[in-house]
């Protein structure tokens, strides 16, 4: 087990510092709950692992395939286009290649066909979906990440039972997990944040309650620090919490810059 653990490798965030708090980046055969606030960048990141994941394995990438399922109507397809053209020129700046050497399966438009996208309206078909995942990666053996942006939106928008709603989730979570380990791939939910009154005042918290935290492996929360983004780490099982500054660039996500800035709404 520790052979093959060490053997697996990690699909990069974009920031260097973020890879770093977490051990190399997003992790396979392992959940991550990915939370914050709107306009943080959870749809940016997703989009940004979604194309990261497909850098070939030679540059050091898994040269695999992405599922995007978008529950909110979030994702923008320009927008992938316009990180996957960044990660290619960044790749083969890293490695110092020429860029009339880029292959057709290293074009902006191979990294877009690559990325199996789910467009969802309810938590019905939500869950069916999930349920449909099994049989759709044993068909699709190269997928090496699942992206759910975000997986709490129609939860909170239709259920009215939250006792039921408890155990559709748990047992979501449970078929997730055992995805992740069947298929050797990652699975990233964004989660939302709600408030939470605690000792006397209110707090931000990501939604769904307790009991939904024990069900990710790793959990990120995205915040604001006056106009800078932060990542904290809060759990993970071998990993110590820490805290580290990105920035959301045309490029997509990467290390901070004094250059970006939060826009504020009047």
């Amino acid at each position: 087990m520790l052979s093959e653990e060490q053997a697996l490798r990690h699909i990069s965030t974009g920031s260097g510092d973020l890879d770093s708090i977490l051990g190399g980046g997003i992790h396979c055969k392992e959940v991550t709950e990915i939370g914050g606030v709107p306009g943080i960048g959870k749809t940016q990141l997703g989009i940004q692992l979604a194309i990261n994941v497909q850098i070939p394995y030679d540059f050091g990438g898994l040269g695999g395939k992405a599922i995007y399922i978008d529950t909110e109507g979030s994702f923008m397809a320009e927008r992938a286009y316009q990180i996957a053209e960044a990660s290619i020129l960044d790749t083969f700046d890293n490695f110092g290649c020429q860029l009339k050497e880029i292959p057709e399966k290293l074009k902006a438009e191979s990294f877009l066909a690559n990325i199996f996208y789910f467009r969802i309206c309810s938590y019905t078909e939500q869950i069916a979906l999930i349920n449909y995942l099994d049989q759709f990666l044993v068909e699709h053996k190269d997928v090496k990440i699942v992206i759910i942006d975000s997986v709490t939106f129609h939860f909170r928008q239709d259920f009215d039972d939250l006792a039921l709603r408890t155990r559709v989730l748990g047992g979501m979570s449970q078929k997730l997990m055992n995805l992740a380990k069947k298929f050797s791939l990652s699975v990233v939910l964004m989660n939302q944040v709600t408030t939470k009154f605690t000792e006397g005042s209110f707090h931000l918290t990501l939604a769904l309650g307790d009991s939904w935290s024990h069900s990710c492996t790793n959990r990120v929360i995205l915040y604001w620090n006056g106009n800078d983004r932060y990542a904290y780490l809060d759990k993970s099982p071998y990993l110590r919490p820490a805290s580290v500054h990105f920035s959301v660039t045309g490029k997509g996500i990467r290390d901070a810059t004094s250059q970006c800035k939060r826009v504020r709404m009047m």
